[in-house]
């Protein structure tokens, strides 16, 4: 006899395939957020199983590599048994700040400036890949670069006395010079270029040099050096170079407070994950992201601490180019930028106490 009552369903494997949908998708989101869409999509059943789900998953070869290291690290971290405590809820206020971001980065791509900067790169010639590589070999922080010719007839622009070449391979021809845009002058440049990675308002040499301080002691080594004037900084593995875990090299020719701003940029990419966890499990590793979700993710947690010390910069031009339509990149993830965020800005105004390294097994 039939009790007519139906099988429950398989929680476990409703919960592996969410995460795996998820993850296909190109979503890493912060484990709160993560047990907060299992929960609504699932109910709160599912986070009996979730644990045990994201354990065997982080071990599974179907998965990618970045998938599984994204996974390990919010279980070596602990994140996901804090998760389900109800711990690290994200401070309220991310979401109405980026709102004011993407109001902003429209409006700006409605603007003048935004269709000359447009303009600008689609008179680019389009170079092999192989050729872009070649560049970046020789100067990695060139961000555009053309044959003399070009520059001339395309830009209105003329090499500098002293203008030192590139060498791209070409059909033809055994090699091409190219010279990058710092080797030229000329017409005036659009204005996203010449004002690039500019921050101005109320300024406090503290906060520079306190966030200096707090990143020795992440061990992320900060260099000021130079760079493309369109290159304000970039952030990297350290390798080689001792203890340090990651690097970032800030362009020396910005004055101190768009240093600052520049160096909350970089400063997020490393603890949102984009370059992936460290041994430590200090930050997180989300390295499987599109990059239109890792550059808003990074300039939204900048905007956030560089407003409210009360400096204005060019985040919304900067994000402006990484927007498809009128709404915030899917794979963002507002809690990792709330939390990483509130971390710059606690960096920029005190001391903080150096994390502790993970104890061997």
């Amino acid at each position: 006899m039939q009790s007519g009552l139906s099988e429950p369903p398989d929680l476990a494997e409703q919960t592996t395939k969410f995460i795996v949908d998820i993850l296909r998708r190109r979503q890493q989101p912060s484990a709160p957020e993560l047990v907060e869409q299992i929960e609504r999509n699932l109910g709160m059943e599912a986070r009996w199983d979730l644990a045990a789900v994201v354990t065997r998953l982080a071990d599974n070869p179907d998965l990618s590599r970045a998938e599984r290291q994204y996974l390990q690290a919010m279980i070596t971290s602990g994140a996901i048994e804090k998760a389900l405590r109800g711990e690290g809820a994200a401070e309220s206020h991310v979401a109405s700040t980026i709102d004011i971001l993407l109001r902003q980065s429209q409006q700006y791509r409605s603007s003048r400036a935004f269709q000359e900067m447009v303009e600008f790169m689609g008179r680019f010639q389009d170079y092999a890949p192989y050729n872009n590589m070649l560049v970046r070999l020789q100067n990695p922080s060139c961000s555009f670069y053309a044959t003399a010719r070009d520059w001339r007839d395309r830009f209105d622009r003329s090499l500098k006395e002293d203008a030192r070449p590139l060498l791209i391979l070409a059909p033809m021809h055994p090699v091409m010079l190219v010279y990058d845009l710092d080797q030229t002058e000329g017409e005036k440049l659009p204005d996203e270029l010449s004002a690039f990675a500019t921050f101005q308002g109320r300024w406090n040499p503290e906060w520079l040099s306190q966030t200096l301080e707090n990143a020795g002691r992440y061990r992320i080594r900060v260099d000021f050096k130079p760079l493309s004037s369109t290159h304000g900084g970039f952030a990297t593995i350290a390798r080689g170079t001792g203890d340090w875990k990651m690097r970032i090299a800030v362009n020396d020719k910005l004055a101190e407070p768009s240093r600052f701003g520049v160096l909350c940029h970089e400063l997020a990419h490393i603890f949102l994950g984009h370059l992936g966890a460290d041994q430590d499990n200090w930050w997180p590793s989300r390295t499987n992201l599109e990059r239109a979700a890792i550059e808003v993710e990074a300039e939204a947690a900048a905007f956030i601490v560089t407003s409210h010390l009360g400096l204005e910069g060019s985040s919304a031009a900067y994000v402006s180019r990484y927007l498809t339509g009128d709404k915030i990149p899917a794979a963002i993830s507002m809690d990792n930028v709330a939390k990483v965020a509130g971390k710059i800005e606690r960096m920029a105004k005190e001391l903080v106490s150096a994390p502790r390294p993970k104890k061997p097994q």
